[in-house]
């Protein structure tokens, strides 16, 4: 299969070519190749490839043979380097796989490689000294987005049609956005981080993916979804198959939207306009839309200094595991500057003050569930802004304490950060464009708890009355060449 061609097809499309005998595994794993070797010098999005783990015909289901990337952080196989991004993991190999990892296999996806972080996924954008900085297919002088920037650049580029990709503020959905990528952020719980941790960031961080049709999401997180013995949550499970969900109209629905963000950081115009052109379609699609305002049960200021709490001790803790693994010290050698603050920021957190600012998920899920009482879905944008200059987001970052750095992630990226703290699901989808920039805009759609299946069911709707399918970015593997 020529690469031209390969671009063409959705990861479901794949399978569906493999399983009719039109084209195998290994052409598609070749195809996938190429595409890397065409695009990936130009934006940095892959860490490392390998030979295919695996035997053809190992695992099944609709995205059996499909090439899939994993990021460098959550997920670790057997044999392969996870360096999560930083010098301080700089080559260590997992000596097992996740139970995620296991899931992926039993999928039958054909996994050749590992995408980049940013440090310790500590950035809501890719610029790692480990590894470099990943450039956004659309515009390579923009970010690509954090943490899976990697994921979301090697998928918006045409390597593979779907990569793994997770979210612990953000950082599945705001690299979707960035380039024009469909991301759902599932439920806490939904999907397993066993059996090495029981929840990761305190129960804010989940594994997701993101990919270029929603019935691709779908039809993954159909594989990956469940728990695992010991799984410290539950999410209730779907009544049928979300791939089902995807193809199902939703009903008139009841969205709320939320125009400007939390925090005071203002929706800048071409993000206003392109939440307005969602509004109007999602009314001719015969949605009953209000504008509201949703409370978090906190200030603002209270909330992130809870998020700084809660992060920086979680670094704090994996960063003196990591050391004490490989024997390296924890200085300016090993870690970035803002990672060694957030780092020196942690250890000053008190046990009383950690317990405090755990009561912030509690806060922050009452309220919303009181707004979801109401309201079938909450639209706001993914981010305020078109996706930022390459080196914005940590210009300055240097002279930033711990409490300084999380406050900037939150006030760049303030729509996400609430439902990594609820827990409840969220999706950005590329509905439109900038009609100045031609830059994708996501929209950030959320529900209550639990409830993936009434997402993909708009999400769906949305792919068929406004196809994104055809767009295609500047670096793009379907011709080889910038355009």
């Amino acid at each position: 299969m020529e690469t031209a061609e390969y671009v063409n097809f959705d990861a479901v499309g794949l399978a569906e070519l493999v399983a009719a005998g039109e084209v195998t595994q290994a052409e598609l794993e070749a195809a996938a190749r190429r595409a890397a070797e065409a695009v990936d010098p130009r934006i940095n999005a892959i860490v490392e490839t390998w030979p295919a783990d695996g035997e053809p015909g190992s695992g099944s289901g609709p995205l059996a043979g499909v090439p899939f990337l994993i990021k460098d952080i959550g997920v670790p196989m057997a044999g392969r380097r996870m360096e999560l991004g930083s010098r301080l993991a700089a080559g260590h190999v997992a000596g097992a796989d996740s139970s995620l990892m296991r899931r992926f296999r039993g999928a039958g996806l054909v996994t050749f490689g590992r995408t980049a972080t940013p440090e310790l996924a500590y950035s809501i954008t890719t610029e790692s000294v480990l590894h470099g900085v990943t450039r956004n297919p659309w515009d390579p002088e923009r970010s690509a987005g954090g943490s899976s920037g990697g994921s979301a650049a090697a998928v918006a580029a045409g390597v593979v049609p779907i990569a793994h990709a997770t979210d612990a503020a953000g950082s599945l959905r705001i690299p979707a956005a960035a380039t024009g990528l469909f991301g759902l952020k599932p439920t806490r719980g939904r999907v397993s981080m066993g059996p090495y941790a029981d929840e990761t960031f305190s129960g804010l961080a989940v594994h997701g993916s993101v990919s270029r049709t929603v019935r691709d999401s779908a039809a993954l997180l159909d594989r990956i979804g469940g728990p695992e013995p010991g799984d410290p949550y539950f999410a209730q499970q779907p009544t049928r198959p979300y791939a089902e969900e995807a193809t199902l109209p939703p009903g008139s629905l009841r969205i709320g939207v939320l125009t400007q963000a939390w925090g005071g950081r203002r929706t800048t115009a071409p993000v206003a306009d392109a939440l307005s052109r969602t509004v109007r379609l999602l009314e001719s699609l015969g949605h009953r839309v209000e504008e509201v305002t949703v409370g978090l049960g906190a200030a603002w200021e209270e909330f992130v200094l809870a998020v700084a709490r809660v992060f920086t001790v979680n670094l704090a803790a994996s960063v003196d595991e990591l050391a004490a693994a490989f024997g390296r010290p924890v200085d300016s050698s090993t870690l970035e500057p803002v990672t060694l603050a957030g780092y020196h920021y942690g250890q000053r957190v008190s046990g009383a003050q950690f317990v405090s600012a755990l009561a912030m998920r509690n806060q922050v899920a009452r309220s919303l569930a009181r707004y979801f009482a109401t309201h079938d879905l909450l639209l706001t944008p993914t981010l305020p802004e078109l996706p930022a200059p390459l080196g914005s987001l940590t210009e300055g970052a240097g002279a930033l304490d711990g409490l300084g750095w999380i406050d900037r992630v939150a006030d760049r990226s303030p729509f996400t950060l609430p439902f990594n703290m609820a827990g409840t699901p969220a999706m950005s989808v590329p509905v439109t464009a900038d009609t100045g920039t031609g830059l994708p805009v996501g929209m950030q759609f959320a529900a209550g708890y639990g409830l993936e299946s009434l997402l993909f069911r708009l999400a769906g709707q949305l792919e068929q009355a406004s196809p994104w399918s055809g767009r295609t970015p500047t670096v793009w593997a379907g011709n080889g060449t910038e355009h």
